[in-house]
């Protein structure tokens, strides 16, 4: 599948009184990692793996808009009040005419970082950097 430039990630989080919505040029961290255990029984020539844990991923959205209202002022206020609110929702990769190439589901995402731009009034900045979401993982 060859993409032509002008693609963009869209993606629509939400949780609790918070949403996490708008366009951005970049995203990764589309991981899912589990950790087995793996047990040798006597008598058998094969092990057997036995499910141990999910190992939390970083998901990164870089250079793009949040749509609708400021909800990553809100989200780092409901941080910094000690709430960390999850969020589920999609991550949509589209094309230049915004027709849905591939998705991803995402589950139980919590802010963890937020790096906003670098401001310079001779320069159009676009109004976030970089936002980093702690989850267990994408199907």
């Amino acid at each position: 599948m060859a993409f032509q430039s002008g693609a963009f990630f869209e993606v629509a989080l939400a949780g609790p009184g918070a949403v996490l919505a708008g366009s951005f040029t970049s995203v990764s961290g589309l991981n899912m990692e589990v950790d087995y255990e793996v047990f040798q029984e006597g008598g058998s020539l094969y092990p057997r793996f036995f499910f141990n844990q999910v190992k939390p991923q970083v998901l990164v959205l870089e250079q793009g808009v949040v749509t609708g209202f400021d909800s990553v002022s809100i989200l780092m206020g409901m941080v910094n009040q000690g709430m960390s609110i999850p969020l589920a929702g999609t991550v949509m990769l589209k094309d230049r005419f915004g027709s849905i190439q591939r998705m991803w589901t995402i589950v139980g995402a919590h802010l963890q970082r937020y790096i906003g731009p670098d401001l310079n009034s001779n320069q159009p900045s676009l109004a976030v950097s970089r936002i980093e979401l702690i989850y267990n993982g994408c199907y």
